[in-house]
């Protein structure tokens, strides 16, 4: 239950009954947390928005319309502060069982959704650019689902362009690979190469072409190599706990589409000729800044990157029939986004609403992209094993001897919560001991959280102790946990909304907080609380359990049974 937008709906609701408020009430009554709940859980400053349509004061606004407020079953108590804010104050035994009221939440439309992310170029194990689209755009997938929302999940790979041109001529020159390190090996050898060498460049060109174009020798060494390559991107997911895709649909498997597109584009007129390319202008008059057109196909003859994405949008529009469709990848993709979006909506493909979200770079202490000691770029597995080392050694320091299984699930909590927590548009400086404390807004400090409540939960089953609501004294700490609950619908409404999956992950932060400082205020199993309060208390656990264990889940962490 999304509860601001409860009450809002509410409070709006009893001012329509009043005459001369109804004509000029804003469609949106806006509620807000005040910053200190001694005055109220909520306020709202709708008499202030009154004020000059009615000609009144704010404050004599706010006394009209307070009795109408006091009307709402849940309210239990309505004031007015300084100017005219209007403070509310729910009832005790609402928060501990809205369900008892009867409130209807009415739901979203549902949407379809189209997700792309991933794009991992096969040939190249994942690294730590591929962190925050896989985490990020797996967990986006996740929210969008328990909101009820249909998704259609996309790895576009990058496996029908230059690069697979560059893999096959090296493959040609030395043969095909017989593990994961040579897989990795040889990319990144052949485009080096490539930069040194004119004719192997041109080779790799050739290759390209002649792939694409159908040649039986080439597309038996692609169907040989890639499912390898696609083993060893699927070792690391399952690792990470991404959830599969609905669709491995690269630029081979939309190549196929690119005639319909091409005949779009030709009966549209929008393809230009431009020294032995094809191109599409998309600059406005509008444009202050430099937009170059979109390369349809090269002078080579290949198949392009946006060709290939214009394809894939054909191909999702004339499939799905999505609402959305949302890309998630590196901010240095905009200006490509862009123009292919700008082609799309020219050609007519944009029955879907496209939408870009560019990440940020991880960066070291150095303010510069993140690499081992050594100076490499560390591969995802590298990732996870660093911050699982120093995991283990954190444990070690303090006594405790931990599984390797449960080492695992508190580095990838620490991974990917620090990732999460950041909007996803700037950078974040990223440091392996940071990440793995135990304290502050961190991974392992969520996990811990859960960890003590289902100790909390297991202990009590062995007590035979039953959790009830039916007292409704509540102690400070206890209603602000309560609050605090009843605000995780809107969190996740507004985390879809904005693509923003930082709302989620701060908000868990926030909860672990109110939960730790719950558990420190107000004793739950212990002797001396008596037996109604012991049952309210966990009845409480068992709510902040519950919702701390979906928003873990949504971003894909695991939870140990001890740490």
């Amino acid at each position: 239950m999304n509860v601001y937008k409860v009450i809002s709906d509410n409070v709006k609701s009893k001012l329509m009954e009043i005459d001369d408020v109804a004509d000029v009430l804003p469609s949106d009554v806006a509620i807000e947390t005040p910053k200190i709940r001694d005055f109220g859980d909520f306020s709202t400053n709708v008499a202030m928005m009154l004020a000059r349509p009615l000609k009144k004061s704010p404050r004599d606004i706010a006394e009209m319309i307070l009795p109408k407020i006091s009307e709402i079953p849940f309210v239990e108590k309505v004031t007015v502060a300084g100017p005219g804010f209007i403070n509310i104050t729910l009832k005790n035994d609402f928060l501990m069982s809205p369900r008892k009221y009867n409130i209807v939440s009415e739901k979203s439309k549902s949407l379809t959704i189209d997700m792309d992310y991933g794009s991992y170029n096969i040939g190249k194990a994942l690294h730590i650019g591929h962190l925050r689209t896989t985490v990020v755009g797996d967990t986006f997938n996740r929210i969008a689902r328990a909101l009820g929302h249909k998704t259609k999940s996309y790895n576009h790979m990058g496996d029908w362009g230059r690069p697979m041109g560059l893999i096959i001529a090296w493959i040609l020159e030395y043969g095909m690979p017989k593990n994961a390190d040579d897989i990795n090996v040889m990319y990144p050898a052949s485009s080096a190469r490539a930069k040194e060498d004119k004719d192997w460049l041109e080779r790799a060109q050739r290759v390209t072409v002649d792939l694409q174009n159908g040649n039986a020798k080439y597309l038996k060494i692609y169907n040989e190599f890639a499912p390898m390559s696609l083993k060893q991107i699927s070792d690391i997911l399952v690792r990470l706990n991404i959830l599969p895709f609905d669709e491995n649909k690269g630029e081979r498997l939309v190549a196929e589409y690119v005639p319909a597109v091409q005949e779009i584009l030709d009966q549209k007129n929008l393809i230009v000729h431009d020294d032995g390319a094809d191109i599409i202008p998309v600059k406005l008059e509008t444009d202050t800044a430099p937009m170059p057109p979109v390369l349809w196909r090269s002078s080579t003859g290949a198949q392009t990157y946006a060709a290939a994405d214009l394809a894939a949008i054909y191909y999702r529009t004339t499939t799905d029939n999505p609402d959305d469709i949302v890309y998630f990848t590196d901010s240095r993709q905009n200006l490509h986004f862009t123009q292919v979006f700008r082609a799309a909506k020219m050609a007519g493909m944009d029955s879907a609403n496209l939408q870009h979200i560019g990440f940020g770079t991880i960066t070291g202490a150095d303010g510069k992209p993140f690499k081992t000691r050594d100076g490499d770029v560390p591969s995802l597995h590298q990732m996870v094993d660093m911050v699982a080392d120093s995991v283990r050694a954190r444990a070690e320091e303090s006594g405790k001897k931990l599984s390797d299984e449960t080492v695992e699930m508190i580095a990838l909590a620490a991974l990917k919560f620090n990732d999460l927590m950041h909007d996803v548009k700037s950078d974040y400086v990223f440091d392996v001991d940071s990440v793995t404390q135990f304290e502050g807004r961190t991974g392992p400090y969520i996990l811990y959280t859960a960890v003590r409540l289902n100790a909390v939960t297991n202990k009590a089953a062995d007590m035979g102790v039953v959790a009830s609501a039916d007292r409704v004294e509540l102690e400070p700490a206890e209603r602000n946990l309560l609050l605090r609950l009843m605000d995780f619908e809107r969190v996740l409404e507004n985390a879809f909304a904005r693509r923003a999956t930082d709302l989620l992950a701060n908000y868990t932060y926030d909860l672990a907080q109110d939960i730790n400082t719950f558990y420190h205020h107000c004793p739950i199993l212990r002797d001396d609380v008596v037996s109604d309060v012991r049952a309210t208390r966990l009845y409480i656990v068992n709510m902040a359990r519950e919702t701390l264990l979906r928003a873990i889940d949504l971003m894909g962490l695991r939870v140990p049974e001890s740490m």
